[in-house]
């Protein structure tokens, strides 16, 4: 990718996998669907079940060929998130909580101004954190044993 290239990525995204889009452009015009993937170095998404285009596959070992109809990326600026309460189509707003917590609201003409949620495939992780220890981790009392302090100097290395 060259830089003029790299200039044109989108470095704050405001979609993510798993949200209620519309799409505003193009031949699924108007129709809602969830986000599938983000290819975040391309500027586009894919839609579950929208842009589909008939791929030719040719046949191989283990697989059959022929016409298959699978869904085109889209390009991120030709969807746009839907307001939760009302269902139209918004442009999307970040907003500190009081408690400091970052969230996405709906923004512009005719949107409510509520919350986006953060999609529930988003706190699902792929592996789960281990809860047994393995030979490479660091026992938890050497972790907190303490090596410095400040006030009598030990700790420092010899400079």
């Amino acid at each position: 990718m060259g830089w003029k290239a790299a200039e044109k990525l989108i470095r704050h995204w405001k979609v993510l996998r798993g949200d209620n889009v519309m799409i505003i452009r193009g031949k699924d015009k108007g129709e809602t669907g969830t986000i599938k993937r983000v290819i975040r170095s391309q500027n586009r998404l894919i839609v579950e079940g929208k842009n589909l285009v008939k791929k030719h596959i040719k046949q191989g070992q283990g697989h059959e060929g022929g016409i298959f109809a699978v869904e085109a990326p889209i390009h991120a600026s030709n969807v746009q998130v839907l307001d939760p309460v009302t269902g139209k189509p918004c442009k999307v707003g970040v907003k500190y909580l009081e408690d400091g917590t970052k969230v996405r609201v709906s923004r512009g003409i005719g949107a409510s101004g509520s919350i986006i949620p953060r999609p529930e495939i988003l706190k699902i992780r792929a592996t789960p954190r281990p809860t047994v220890f393995g030979p490479k981790d660091t026992p938890m009392d050497l972790v907190l044993e303490k090596t410095y302090d400040a006030k009598a100097g030990r700790g420092m290395p010899e400079l």
